[in-house]
């Protein structure tokens, strides 16, 4: 296994746990506040009009409700490693009403679902935070039904030398500053800085899909290519 993050799981998860009364302040910081909207924009890329949709590495489950709510007539699956995070995403979920959701835990790395199961699986800000990107490609492709869509968000380390200067000083500094109001470990907050920079680019991102057998590969770039949505097809 070629790992893409390697730091332990089980520390990423006490991470996670850790931060999750603070992940979705720490989520508008990290994004300048636009994080709800690149959601929109990613939920935007699903053509194929879903009746089963699995939201990998939820979180606290707000994309999750946003795919329940545009789709209605859909079954929503919101998984995730971290219990906290997920008791946080169950609160939202009994506000929010809707009937059509279902969370889980789980591990991306292996699922508890069946070949052909879903027709859209989605992952926003996760897929960096697994041990290996490419064994949780091949899960997605498998659980995929033909002709099913990956819609991937994630933040990348900014290349482009004019942006990247201002950028590294604000993860750099602001960043874990500003973990130190949210949280006694700063460790915790420094670590969401430290896996975007380790992560794999945008185009190797394609490479990987392109790789697993995933076709019709587009790329949305955000916020100066600090972000991306890839999204991608599984052949029929």
């Amino acid at each position: 296994m070629s790992l893409t993050n390697k730091v332990p799981e089980k520390d990423v998860q006490k991470t996670f746990d850790n931060i999750a009364g603070s992940y979705d302040k720490l989520n508008s910081i990290m994004s300048l506040g636009t994080h709800h909207q690149w959601r929109k924009q990613a939920t935007s890329k699903i053509i194929n009009h879903p009746d089963d949709i699995l939201d990998l590495c939820c979180g606290t489950a707000d994309w999750t409700i946003m795919l329940a709510e545009r789709f209605l007539h859909s079954r929503v699956v919101g998984l995730d490693f971290s219990s906290q995070m997920l008791k946080l995403a169950q609160q939202k979920v009994a506000q929010s009403k809707l009937t059509n959701i279902n969370l889980q835990t789980g591990d991306a790395m292996q699922l508890n679902f069946a070949d052909n199961s879903f027709d859209v699986v989605t992952i926003g800000f996760g897929l960096r935070n697994v041990p290996d990107a490419n064994q949780v490609l091949r899960e997605i492709y498998r659980v995929l039904k033909p002709g099913g869509q990956i819609i991937c968000l994630e933040a990348f380390k900014v290349e482009t030398p004019f942006i990247k200067v201002g950028w590294h000083f604000y993860f750099d500094k602001l960043v874990p500053l500003m973990g130190k109001v949210f949280a006694k470990n700063h460790a915790d907050y420094q670590y969401l800085d430290d896996s975007v920079n380790k992560f794999v680019s945008i185009k190797q991102l394609c490479q990987m899909m392109q790789d697993v057998g995933f076709i019709n590969i587009s790329v949305d770039t955000l916020m100066m290519k600090a972000s991306a949505i890839h999204s991608a097809e599984k052949g029929q």
